[in-house]
């Protein structure tokens, strides 16, 4: 009987250290839709014609990323995945709906999709982003590259954005990581000018 006390109490404090509530994070956005440039043909309004055409191909994240709980970095080689504090969706899905939502509206009369045109005319974009994620001093971390094809010549860009949490908690790291996000897309938006 006495060989199970240890045990018995281990799962007991086990089950108090932990409440088992999860909170589910979706990184914020603003418009969700993006505008598309209307000219009048007399007869009511249709898309124009020859409008730039982007294709998001891909937004792809580090293996670590790809958990469903929020990752922060403990110290220079140490990561945890929360249990509690989770994705919503993928973070890989948001990250691709968020980065065709900021660049809607920085390319306005550009068409930004996720899927490949039709006819094939259009500038290739492929993310693979390599940190995004929580440290230990206080801030957020937003790393990776992005390339663009267009007129069949491939650029690539490495980007590396550190940001100040202004609170603790998960709440303020998801809120500066958009924050980051929304930086660099706006900056993808200004080389893809």
């Amino acid at each position: 009987m006495m060989k199970w006390i240890p045990v018995v109490l281990a799962l007991f404090l086990a089950a108090c250290s932990s409440d088992g509530k999860k909170t589910y994070y979706q990184l914020p956005t603003v418009n969700s839709s993006a505008p598309v440039a209307l000219v009048s043909t007399g007869g009511g309004l249709t898309p124009t014609v020859e409008q730039p055409k982007l294709w998001i191909s891909q937004v792809s994240v580090a293996d670590f990323l790809g958990t469903s709980g929020l990752v922060y970095q403990t110290n220079d080689v140490q990561y945890v995945m929360a249990a509690n504090n989770l994705w919503a969706s993928p973070l890989d899905q948001q990250l691709q709906q968020t980065l065709q939502t900021y660049l809607g509206r920085s390319l306005p009369g550009w068409v930004i999709s996720g899927q490949q045109a039709s006819d094939g005319k259009q500038e290739q974009l492929a993310v693979n982003v390599t940190g995004f994620h929580g440290r230990y001093d206080g801030r957020a971390l937003i790393s990776g590259t992005w390339t663009l094809t267009r007129d069949g010549q491939v650029t690539q860009h490495n980007f590396n954005i550190e940001l100040k949490q202004q609170k603790d908690g998960y709440d303020a790291l998801v809120r500066t990581l958009a924050s980051g996000w929304q930086q660099e897309a706006n900056s993808i938006a200004a080389q893809i000018r």
